[in-house]
């Protein structure tokens, strides 16, 4: 999911202003019979005929489309429209139609309506609560940002939770800095995940210790020969599991921690290419994210010692386990916004993942 340039971040006290004022014009759309259906076709620069000149009306009645424009030609003034459209949703701004834009095009105008009412409360807690120097994860639109002054200082892509292991909302102090961390794996990942590809495994004759760098104890904390388990007993249930840490290690090599609940963290991981999708909904809660040395950097940037980006890099190639505790935590805030406009008139929507915003499902249908 492409993420808006630097400088406007999603918590701001000015964007509760600017979101009462997007929350006005989407009244009088719907007061006005919304926009129309724009037809699931493939429309690109050059295209003519009936499903371009329904185009220029819904991008016209959006506010997209602004300036001179043959109305039955896709001509260029149509495409800047169509990329304003995808950037506003964080679709990857082509300038041409897809399915995905079709279907984000053919969210109702009233359902838009009420994302932003209920997006609106949520600012208007969060907004004026964040402290001067933090970072923010937002679900809906997969990404993190590092927030200082006012100002994004970073923005990452992120894989937050699928639908069936959502990522919580929380507020909480990032307090120290794993790097080349053990996994611990959790006890729901152990029963829907991790036991069962021991047996898949095990039918083939590999050993799931060995293939995935791990270690097991049993409920005293002996160590248990990974040869010796029987994946099909019952007794792997009971077992507690770690991960080495290796280049594969699910958590990569660095884990940022802040007390919490819901045992949540953020992380590095080894499928980079998750980054490069633009649905990342993947994880079973925790939070990857996208270039987290550089976030790493910027968050221990006060605390003594050498957390130079060189440095951080050399543990990487080192393998070293090291612990970086915050002399001062810095405040973490995972929030669901899926729905925000900036005071630069940008009205912003992202995918109603988890159903929070009490809008049909079609607010989460691209």
């Amino acid at each position: 999911i492409t993420n808006p340039a630097l400088g406007s971040p999603t918590l701001a006290t000015a964007n509760i202003a600017a979101t009462n004022a997007a929350i006005a014009k989407y009244q009088a759309i719907v007061s006005q019979g919304g926009w129309p259906t724009v037809p699931a076709l493939a429309m690109r620069p050059g295209s003519s005929g009936n499903g371009v000149e329904i185009l220029h009306r819904r991008l016209e009645i959006s506010g997209d489309l602004v300036g001179r424009s043959v109305p039955d030609e896709y001509d260029a003034a149509l495409t800047e429209a169509v990329r304003k459209f995808q950037r506003r949703h964080a679709l990857p701004p082509t300038g041409e139609i897809d399915r995905a834009t079709v279907d984000a095009m053919n969210v109702p105008a009233q359902v838009r309506l009420q994302q932003l009412q209920a997006n609106l409360k949520r600012l208007q807690t969060l907004a004026p609560a964040a402290a001067s120097r933090y970072v923010v994860v937002n679900i809906p639109a997969a990404q993190v940002e590092a927030v200082e002054g006012g100002q994004v200082a970073q923005r990452h892509a992120a894989v937050v939770g699928k639908f069936e292991r959502q990522t919580p909302e929380l507020s909480s102090k990032i307090q120290e800095v794993n790097f080349n961390p053990f996994w611990y794996v959790p006890r729901s990942i152990i029963y829907k995940d991790l036991v069962p590809k021991g047996r898949e495994l095990a039918s083939r004759g590999q050993d799931m210790m060995s293939v995935y760098h791990m270690e097991a104890f049993d409920s005293a904390g002996r160590p248990v020969d990974g040869r010796s388990i029987d994946w099909n007993s019952d007794a792997v249930f009971g077992y507690n599991y770690r991960q080495l840490p290796w280049s594969e290690n699910s958590l990569g090599f660095v884990k940022i921690n802040f007390p919490n609940k819901d045992s949540v963290y953020m992380h590095d991981t080894p499928l980079k290419s998750l980054f490069g999708r633009n649905v990342r909904f993947e994880s079973s809660g925790c939070v990857r994210v996208h270039a987290i040395e550089t976030l790493v950097v910027w968050i221990l940037r006060d605390t003594p010692g050498d957390w130079s980006m060189q440095r951080v890099m050399s543990l990487q190639q080192s393998g070293e386990q090291v612990t970086a505790k915050l002399t001062k935590p810095l405040p973490v805030y995972f929030v669901y916004i899926s729905a925000w406009a900036t005071p630069d008139g940008t009205i912003n929507f992202r995918p109603d993942i988890y159903n929070h915003d009490g809008a049909p499902e079609t607010a989460s249908a691209y």
